[in-house]
């Protein structure tokens, strides 16, 4: 099994409204140190195999058709080292 974590974040040219309201609520409670939110979202996926780099392939034909739009997204693949003995 491959562990595998998929961030994608809106480009950094595109504006982050909710990226802003977060920014903004944490200043408000005092948390004046906040440069700037980006609002994103993450994907946990297990594929069966024991290849790292072929998921990778893999998952990266996932992100461009489904799980980021790549003409306002990006995204970021995090291959996760297994543990022995874990699934």
């Amino acid at each position: 099994m491959v562990r595998a974590r998929v961030n994608v974040f809106l480009k950094k040219d595109v504006m982050d409204p909710q990226g802003n309201a977060v920014s903004s609520a944490l200043k408000q409670l005092g948390h004046s140190d906040v440069h700037q939110v980006r609002v994103g979202r993450s994907f946990d996926l297990i594929l069966d195999g024991n290849d790292g780099e072929a998921a990778r392939d893999d998952i990266k034909k996932m992100c461009e058709s489904l799980l980021a739009n790549t003409v306002i997204e990006s995204y970021e693949i995090q291959i996760q080292p297994q543990e022995p003995g874990k699934c």
